[in-house]
């Protein structure tokens, strides 16, 4: 039990009278309902948007680059509803083998980036994206009592590693970064946590899937494309807080953490092998206090596993370095940059009809993003962004093109 540490000070130097705790005993007693609601919380938030083209080919050309900016597909020219949280949460107490849970659900358009549609008719794989409506998370939370506590989570929760999160109020930006994009989204499976002090904590993990997809199974992709229930994807991560006598450093953090599983999903006999992402992210005060600077390096070998069929296959590995600034220049008014360069390298090989070659495809990227928020009303966040997107891709098919986009968005947080 939770008691609250002021009613029992008062007790202790006899400001609570014995009448008013005569009344108290003899007053109703909670239902079991209420008591398992007393510490429940319910938040959210509903995020609008607007995006306007800027560059008079960036959405005319049928290869557009603009149509590869995360969450942004379908978006352009036009007035936009981009999804509705929903948070209904109870958090552990103080006490040993506490226990609680998170459920976190969506609705609209962007559920469907999660990759993890709820409706009924959803592949197996997960990989169909027709819903707007989806689980984020929805675990339960346990405390076991070794050495400072063990934190488990059990059920769906989000993924350990990325500078960004998918819920938009948590970004420096608008717009999701293609590192956020590498990631996986979300695993369903069994997650531990332990801090050893207030600089370290460690975290290990292991799921069904690499992708998202609720109960999904993995397949093999082997001979008759029979599925290998048994893959399963392990994580992990190791946190450094910079402690207090680090001076203007003092809460700073820096982030290692890795995934590594079967990267087809589902059971397609063209998928076939495993995934590693593996991501280091710091966060970091300066000596100017309103200014914070950040850093994301996200590594993927082996894109989606690899594919094999038809006398093709392919092996695909992508590197995403991005840069943060963010300057609070008032209670009211951020200032918000991001720099990224993306490298997405394919090896592939073909064979049949009597002929064989190999083929090699670089897709180099950038992007360049500047935002402003301003939130002059109360629980509302209101964004105005610029984003340059560049693209150049070699040895396949080559091309160079570019978008330019300028973007509003509005959100209700409750």
């Amino acid at each position: 039990m939770k008691f609250n540490q002021w009613t029992l000070g008062l007790a202790a130097v006899g400001a609570v009278s014995m009448a008013s705790v005569v009344r108290a005993d003899d007053a109703p007693k909670p239902s079991a309902l209420n008591t398992a609601l007393s510490n429940t919380t319910i938040s959210g938030y509903i995020s609008t948007s607007a995006n306007v083209a800027l560059d008079p080919n960036g959405l005319t050309y049928a290869r557009s680059v603009a149509s590869n900016i995360p969450m942004q597909a379908g978006k352009q020219d036009g007035f936009n509803l981009d999804v509705v949280e929903l948070s209904i949460a109870k958090p552990e107490d103080a006490t040993p083998y506490a226990s609680g849970y998170q459920v976190e659900l969506l609705f609209g358009p962007d559920a469907n980036g999660i990759g993890n549609p709820s409706t009924p008719s959803a592949s197996v794989t997960g990989t169909s994206k027709t819903s707007e409506m989806a689980i984020k998370q929805a675990y339960v939370t346990l405390n076991t009592p070794v050495g400072n506590g063990i934190d488990w989570k059990i059920g769906v929760f989000d993924t350990i590693i990325g500078y960004e999160a998918y819920n938009l109020t948590a970004n420096p930006n608008y717009t999701r970064s293609y590192g956020w994009a590498a990631e996986p989204t979300e695993h369903t499976g069994v997650l531990a946590t332990y801090k050893v002090n207030d600089a370290w904590s460690f975290s290990a993990g292991v799921a069904n899937t690499l992708s998202a997809g609720i109960n999904t199974r993995n397949g093999s992709g082997g001979v008759n494309g029979e599925a290998d229930y048994w893959r399963k994807t392990v994580m992990g991560d190791v946190v450094f807080t910079f402690p207090t006598d680090t001076g203007w450093a003092a809460g700073s953090s820096l982030y290692l953490g890795a995934v590594y599983g079967y990267g087809g999903g589902g059971t397609t006999a063209y998928a076939k092998g495993d995934q590693f992402n593996g991501y280091v992210g710091l966060t970091l005060n300066t000596p100017c206090k309103a200014l914070t600077v950040g850093a994301a390096l996200d590594y993927v070998q082996n894109l989606g596993g690899g594919s094999q069929g038809g006398g093709y296959s392919y092996h695909t590995d992508e590197t995403v370095l991005g840069l943060y600034a963010n300057y609070k220049a008032t209670d009211k008014l951020s200032l918000n940059a991001r720099g990224e360069y993306i490298r997405n390298s394919t090896l592939g090989h073909y064979s049949g009809d009597g002929v064989s070659y190999n083929y090699n495809t670089h897709v180099i990227g950038y992007e360049l993003t500047g935002t402003v928020e301003y939130d002059l009303w109360a629980n509302v966040m209101t964004r105005a962004e610029l984003r340059w997107d560049h693209q150049s891709t070699r040895n396949f098919g080559d091309y160079n093109r570019s978008a330019l986009g300028l973007y509003a968005n509005v959100i209700y947080k409750f």
